[in-house]
């Protein structure tokens, strides 16, 4: 049964990253994951999205991992996408964009995806 969807920007087919760790999890625990990347490649069969569409149904969370420095250029991309929450993964903490997401009434919280999806938690996000 799939949970909800959840995009997860700066996918990458590299099994050392903790992206694709995220990714496989997600897709082991239920949920729909969208792999949000930069270059082609496959992660446990998804293919990664290089050309990110302009809306995702059912969209509820958003979990990062790219760094401050990169995400200025996707603010409005994401804010446009709608999600409930975004998960700023540690070393995506971004004071600036939690700003944009107040004004926006998007919710999002520091925290590591692959805790919250071992101690069950990230299925009350």
């Amino acid at each position: 049964m799939i949970k909800f969807n959840t995009a997860v920007i700066g996918a990458t087919p590299n099994t050392n990253r903790y992206s694709f760790k995220a990714l496989t999890m997600l897709t082991q625990h239920g949920f729909n994951a969208i792999p949000l990347g930069f270059r082609k490649g496959n992660i446990t069969g998804l293919s990664i999205i290089t050309d990110w569409p302009k809306e995702i149904e059912n969209l509820k969370v958003v979990t990062m991992y790219i760094g401050p420095d990169r995400q200025a250029a996707f603010y409005d991309y994401i804010i446009d996408l709608k999600p409930k929450t975004i998960i700023f993964n540690p070393g995506t903490e971004n004071p600036e964009f939690y700003a944009k997401l107040d004004q926006s009434n998007i919710q999002y919280e520091e925290a590591c995806t692959l805790v919250l999806l071992s101690t069950g938690a990230f299925e009350n996000l």
